[in-house]
């Protein structure tokens, strides 16, 4: 079955700057490319030199010259998120755009990040979170709009909250969900903190819908030498349009987040498909295990112990 060309408008954004983590590859790398084919500055903060300098070339050939530059992060290491956020207050410039797009899923085992952390928690949530608040003075300055990727994982499964690192036992897609779960909450509750405080910064999720992204691939550094089954799987699927998405479509629902005019603070987005598995972005409903407020002032109280930051952008 064909597929219909499904995509959206990015409005001007001559003369804003946008941080992109996880823009390497896969959805992160297209969102970036287009954030600079409309003209933005994109900061790409990346652990891989050699596949950074790769994503530049590819956004320089798709956007001719494009203003896009490389920085170093690994989000599975506080220190490294430390030297970035010193880094860009350093060059002083407001940042207007920030999308957390990185992640790590499911790695075979149960792994630790660079502080001890459960790898998915310490990386898909800690490390944005201590990522945003190092970032803080700048994205007030830019009076930034923030868009958290999270997943349809956040939908199952809960957070683990006697045992947020996986030590007593471990399974990966629980501590998986947790980690998107918290990281959403966390997005949440910025929105709520910025409007409470008059930050200025405006915050709000996506989610990409399931499509064959290199989340479920093989990734050597996580332990996984091979595709997984699952992946495999969704790359028929969509190679015959049935159900779920496409990299290109995946890449939409944050985009649209980022950018667009009537995406709101607070708003969550994604596919508008069948199952929000595939399809054009769209809001929709906050799933249930995203609205206690309780839960966000919790995890935020946690994280800032955990990473060491405090909300307004000073370390420990």
């Amino acid at each position: 079955m064909p597929r219909q060309d499904i995509d959206i408008t990015v409005p001007d954004l001559t003369g804003r700057r946008a941080v992109v983590t996880g823009a390497s590859d896969g959805i992160g790398l297209g969102i970036a490319t287009r954030l600079a084919a409309a003209g933005a500055e994109v900061v790409m903060p990346v652990r891989n030199p050699r596949k950074g300098e790769a994503a530049v070339a590819s956004i320089r050939a798709q956007a001719p010259g494009a203003n896009v530059s490389l920085r170093a992060l690994d989000l599975s290491s506080l220190a490294s998120v430390a030297e970035l956020g010193e880094t860009l207050l350093d060059e002083d410039r407001p940042i207007h755009l920030l999308v957390n797009n990185a992640g790590v899923m499911t790695p075979p085992g149960r792994q630790t990040t660079a502080d001890g952390f459960e790898l998915q928690f310490g990386t898909n949530h800690l490390g944005h979170f201590a990522l945003v608040n190092h970032l803080l003075p700048l994205l007030r300055a830019g009076r930034a709009r923030v868009t958290s990727q999270i997943s349809v994982a956040a939908n199952s499964n809960a957070i683990h909250w006697d045992d947020l690192n996986w030590e007593r036992s471990y399974n990966g897609m629980r501590a998986y969900s947790q980690s998107k779960i918290a990281f959403g909450l966390f997005g949440l509750e910025l929105d709520r903190r910025s409007r409470a405080a008059d930050w200025g910064i405006t915050s709000n999720l996506s989610h990409p819908g399931v499509a064959p992204t290199s989340l479920l691939a093989a990734r050597p550094e996580v332990g996984r030498a091979k595709d997984t089954l699952g992946v495999r799987l969704i790359r028929a699927l969509s190679a015959r349009g049935i159900v779920v998405g496409t990299v290109h479509t995946a890449q939409l629902p944050a985009l649209h987040a980022a950018t667009s005019p009537e995406a709101v603070g607070g708003g969550f987005y994604g596919p508008s498909g069948t199952g929000h598995m595939g399809g054009g972005p769209a809001e929709q409903k906050l799933y249930s295990r995203l609205r206690g407020r309780e839960d966000a002032q919790r995890i935020w109280r946690i994280s800032e112990e955990l990473a060491g930051v405090r909300s307004w952008g000073q370390s420990r």
